[in-house]
């Protein structure tokens, strides 16, 4: 039977107790987190019930929360590193009030002892200074990490985990988790982030903890028989597990009939001229010009790089996790995802991975959503492009190479790479007291009024930053695929609660089958599986669960009801952005140029093309129809799954 505790500690004492889960509608990370957030608003750390087991992809970290960015309870992941968490004897951690001082948590338990809890003082800023002059991969987070590592893990029986924030943390509400694999040498370059959400921002600015170091050696029940595992999916799939799991984790390791992989050399080889370019200006270029870019700069060189580099060499890792799909693209010490290197590449003038690989690195070592910070400097450059903001203002020498037209590959990537690590060392030295343009302290949508007002262009502003909004402050960065799903009113957004497929929806339907899509995300979240083994996972894991725990509980069900009770608190507001509705309505002229016949489609045209904010507003409402009717019925068994296209490979940062 499954069996769960929970380590409850109070930070501004040390105080901890352990909990014994009594509650039978707790059964994984999310059901935990979501009930602490409701309770005390408290930040919490968890696995799933297969932590520990041979399944693939069943040792994701969960971090749950506020998020200081979204402003709403978040769900935030860490490949791999549950394995670790494992060994600590525990569920699920929960956090509450706030250290003394900055402030490192230590969880270890040595087999059968009791878990051993200490909050220990640490001088984040000491050890940031200390690494300023050293190459980017070793300053801010890096630095940081390292520096828990050497002081704690000889401490521990075998190698622990560091999870650590860096600057943007404190600077911005958009600070990630960062958490490096470890092999028997220590820390590697192969870093993983709960990015998404801002987790890192709540741990430093919410609870003064900089980092966390976890371990020890307790051992308990877990599914580690292959054979039993190998029964379930010969059942289901007629094959051993190892050889469904390559089969559907293909894209993530290579895909033969693209002669690439990974989460970015498939989209970059797919998307062609569904990829943003030079702040989602791409949208409403003729689509002859969006190919045109696409086989100027990314086939040739962006891609090609990658692919020489990469793939060719087989520099390929995981998470932590013994894992077939080898997901972890590297160069070197870089780590090569899709949504950084859209974001940071030629969402912002990049299209040469030297370049990308000098910002995307610099991002990482501040700490930042590497997602979110992509979109906010994508943002920020085209202000300087389009004279809003002169360089003046920002501390900056020259503005950006930001259109198509005579763009050079190598120079004009290099311009813009060292212009946008600028503006990042100018946002990280702008989060403290001084609020200038560049203090994303409280968020970009607060930034952009506070420039709008100060350069009287305060529509103009928010039109060219394209974010998700929430409630009064909150914001998202989309994840970079141009479909309607991701501007969704969802009650999480920024990770792939809702239906991300290039398909044509009418909003309605389109809200529904974002339900679903939520559902069948928090089953995979809450059993702490990675999404990238979704397809088998989503079909076996219900009945693993079932036989393996002798657990009589409907998976499906009890997530609709989960999914039901965080749409009750679904904050999202209508978008604020002129490009997001210029997004929409050019995905809809899209699919009609492709030979869409839908009268539906037809219509929408036609109100867009007479009244696009309207047009907008009206789409955004129909969604969120769709969304509230959905769940407040039973779903029946999914019609749609997680769509291979356009985002066949969605990054895991």
């Amino acid at each position: 039977m499954l069996s769960q505790k929970a380590l409850k500690i109070d930070l501004y004492n040390g105080y901890y107790r352990v909990e014994r889960i009594r509650d039978p509608a707790i059964i994984g990370p999310v059901d935990f987190g979501f009930a602490e957030w409701v309770r005390s608003k408290a930040t919490c750390l968890g696995g799933g019930p297969f932590m520990g087991s041979i399944l693939p992809g069943s040792n994701r970290l969960i971090v749950t929360g506020h998020s200081p960015c979204w402003d709403g309870f978040y769900v935030s992941t860490v490949g791999g590193a549950a394995l670790t968490f494992e060994n600590v004897g525990v569920n699920y951690v929960s956090l509450s009030s706030r250290c003394p001082t900055p402030s490192v948590l230590v969880l270890r338990r040595e087999g059968q002892e009791e878990v051993e809890v200490e909050v220990v003082p640490i001088h984040p800023q000491t050890v940031w200074r200390a690494a300023a002059d050293r190459p980017a991969l070793e300053q801010g987070f890096y630095a940081l990490q390292r520096h828990i590592w050497d002081t704690f893990a000889g401490t521990f029986s075998t190698p622990p985990r560091v999870l650590a924030g860096g600057p943007a943390a404190l600077a911005t509400d958009f600070g990630a988790l960062g958490s490096s694999k470890v092999d028997k040498n220590g820390l590697t370059f192969v870093d993983c982030w709960a990015g998404r959400g801002g987790m890192g921002s709540r741990l430093v600015r919410q609870h003064n903890l900089y980092g966390v170091i976890f371990g020890g050696s307790f051992i308990d029940t877990d599914l580690d028989d292959r054979k039993v595992a190998d029964d379930f999916f010969q059942k289901r799939f007629a094959m051993r597990m190892a050889v469904k799991d390559r089969e559907a984790t293909t894209k993530y390791r290579y895909d033969p009939a693209l002669h690439t992989g990974g989460t970015l050399g498939v989209n970059l080889a797919k998307l062609k001229d569904k990829m943003f370019f030079f702040n989602y200006r791409s949208v409403d270029w003729p689509r002859g010009d969006r190919v045109a870019l696409h086989e100027a700069h990314i086939l040739p060189r962006y891609l090609k790089q990658f692919n020489e580099e990469t793939i060719d060499q087989k520099e390929f890792s995981h998470c932590g996790e013994p894992c077939l799909a080898v997901c972890k693209k590297m160069r070197g010490p870089y780590k090569k995802d899709y949504e950084p290197y859209e974001t940071m590449g030629p969402n912002l003038g990049i299209f040469d991975q030297r370049a990308a690989e000098q910002v995307v690195g610099l991002a990482d070592a501040l700490g930042f959503d590497g997602i979110s910070v992509g979109g906010v400097l994508s943002w920020l450059f085209e202000l300087l492009d389009d004279g809003i903001v002169a360089p003046a203002d920002w501390g900056v020498d020259g503005k950006p190479v930001f259109a198509a037209a005579g763009f050079r590959a190598v120079e004009d990537s290099k311009h813009n790479a060292d212009l946008a690590c600028r503006v990042l060392r100018g946002i990280i030295g702008a989060g403290g007291d001084r609020r200038g343009d560049l203090d994303l302290a409280d968020g970009a949508r607060t930034a952009a009024r506070r420039i709008g007002a100060r350069t009287g262009k305060t529509r103009e502003v928010l039109d060219r930053l394209v974010v998700t909004c929430a409630s009064e402050r909150g914001w998202m960065v989309p994840n970079q695929y141009w479909v309607p799903g991701m501007f969704s009113p969802m009650p999480v957004m920024g990770k792939y609660y809702e239906y991300y497929g290039d398909d044509f929806q009418p909003p309605r339907s389109l809200g529904r089958m974002n339900a679903e899509r939520l559902v069948q995300e928090l089953v995979l979240d809450n059993m702490g599986f990675c999404r990238f083994h979704r397809e088998w996972a989503e079909e076996l894991v219900p009945e693993i669960f079932h036989d393996f725990w002798h657990a009589e509980i409907d998976l499906r069900a009890h997530h609709l009801e989960l999914a039901r009770r965080i749409n009750v608190r679904n904050a999202s507001t209508f978008w604020e952005s002129g490009r997001v509705v210029a997004l929409v309505s050019a995905f809809l002229r899209r699919k009609a140029e492709e030979g869409v016949k839908r009268p539906e489609l037809d219509e929408w045209l036609q109100r867009f093309a007479a009244d696009g904010w309207q047009a907008g507003r009206d789409f955004w409402y129909e969604v969120r129809k769709g969304v509230d009717e959905a769940l407040a019925e039973p779903i029946a068994a999914p019609a749609v799954v997680a769509p291979a296209t356009p985002a066949p490979a969605p990054a895991g940062k």
